[in-house]
């Protein structure tokens, strides 16, 4: 099957849109086709679909100093965009699936900026071992897409001061700061711009996948009456912080392939309600677990016992028994 390719570039500095359109294009590619969307924000820190907002984020902080919080549909920790920051989506049918080929645009296309770049770890992309890119993704029935960051020239005071790190994460990466473990990539390139690494990222996307069919610019003037409508779902309360009680008891644990939050709320010894938070990257775990705790006594055995009525697909059975072991061992 011969694969067509389109650009879409977003004028809008706005996350709630840009998150909305990007969530039409993965509504609308066809099976033979292949879109790279590129797009920025504007002072926000985006988290991961199955992430505490309140634990995450400074909220307070941020919306003082007139930053948005932004939800997105895929897995992964909170991450601060500025205009420092470019970010690429690739969206595909679930079939045409290729990591290594969607990471490659990103390597090469930084390549042609002068930059030697690799591959590590959870899908970060690294230059001078240290990140300059993180991804995440989204599986939809059909469709999938796969974005990340690109920090050009981010601000990195506000890239820390944002985000309430915890301490599992800190201590599993050896109480680094965030600045020592990423890098802006004009500290290796003087020259390079937001325009030159969108150019970059366009030729070498065609290089790899063919030449675009079209390249699109997109506003929210010119927008689709979808995406608007989109737009108010991602800008609302309710998908941006939902109902997150009190909860009286919480337990988290930091894995290889993320960290894992579960908090209860009680009636006596009885799980009334539950809440499930990670930014792993894929959200299938965690949709997985969502639910099965509720009506269960607080203690390990019956934790144990509630997780294998837990539903993930094949490929995240090792994440389901890894958090089997760990109920296993909590002090309940």
């Amino acid at each position: 099957m011969s694969i067509k390719t389109k650009i879409f570039i977003s004028k809008s500095t706005n996350p709630w849109f840009n998150l909305a359109y990007e969530e039409q294009l993965v509504g609308e590619v066809a099976k033979d086709e292949v879109y790279l969307y590129l797009w920025q924000n504007q002072h926000t820190v985006v988290i991961g679909k199955h992430q505490n907002p309140w634990r995450e984020i400074l909220v307070s902080d941020l919306e003082k100093d007139l930053g948005k919080v932004a939800r997105r549909l895929s897995g992964g920790g909170a991450v601060y965009h500025d205009l420092g920051n470019l970010n690429f989506t690739f969206v595909m049918n679930k079939k045409n699936e290729d990591l290594h080929k969607q990471l490659k645009v990103i390597v090469e296309g930084v390549k042609k900026l002068g930059i030697d770049a690799e591959f590590s770890g959870r899908n970060d992309i690294l230059a001078e071992g240290r990140k300059f890119s993180g991804n995440a993704f989204y599986y939809g029935k059909e469709n999938y897409y796969h974005h990340g960051t690109i920090l050009v020239d981010v601000d990195m005071s506000s890239l820390g001061k944002y985000l309430n790190v915890s301490m599992k994460k800190l201590n599993a990466k050896g109480v680094e700061s965030v600045k020592s473990r990423v890098i802006n990539l004009k500290e290796l390139n003087p020259n390079m711009t937001i325009q030159s690494t969108m150019d970059a990222v366009s030729e070498a996307f065609e290089e790899i996948y063919g030449i675009a069919d079209s390249v699109t610019h997109i506003s929210e003037e010119t927008a689709s009456e979808n995406a608007k409508e989109r737009y108010h779902h991602y800008a609302s309360w309710d998908w941006r912080f939902g109902k997150t009680p009190a909860f009286d008891v919480t337990f988290e644990e930091k894995f290889a392939w993320g960290e894992l939050i579960l908090s209860f709320k009680l009636k006596g010894a009885i799980i009334e309600e539950s809440g499930i938070f990670s930014d792993a990257m894929s959200t299938d775990l965690v949709e997985g677990i969502d639910g099965v705790f509720n009506g269960v006594k607080l203690e390990r055995e019956a934790l144990v016992g509630a997780l294998k009525k837990a539903s993930v697909d094949e490929a995240h059975q090792a994440m389901l028994d890894d958090v089997s072991g760990w109920l296993s061992t909590l002090p309940v």
